[in-house]
């Protein structure tokens, strides 16, 4: 078996989560919170949508990591982010980091917005 490492390139994949907080490119970061190939930002959640919307335009999609079970996204949140063209999809968090690290890792222009396990 051939084992290829990954590359990310400047960009921080998301190593690890315990109770309250994301581990990014080595660094713990109290969650909740947004992740781009290029910057992490504090999030306060689903009452606090304007970091995600001013990803329009630069991502194709945001997971959204809903904690330590899927749940569904807030009716107004999902309509604010369908009318800004950002494509959304809910899971888990634990899911939602491993998600993200695959397609950066494929170079791809994705985020994560990330609540607490």
């Amino acid at each position: 078996m051939k084992l290829t490492e990954i590359d990310y390139g400047r960009a921080r994949p998301i190593d690890g989560y315990g109770p309250g907080f994301f581990r990014i490119g080595g660094e713990a970061m109290p969650a909740p919170l947004l992740v781009t190939a290029d910057a992490v930002r504090d999030w306060s959640g689903y009452d606090d949508p304007a970091p995600l919307l001013a990803l329009a335009g630069q991502i194709d999609v945001l997971f959204l990591g809903t904690g330590p079970d899927i749940t569904p996204i807030p009716a107004g949140l999902r309509r604010a982010l369908d009318e800004a063209g950002i494509g959304v999809e809910p899971m888990a968090s634990p899911t939602a980091c491993r998600t993200y690290n695959v397609l950066l890792s494929e170079g791809r222009r994705v985020a994560v917005a990330l609540l607490p396990v």
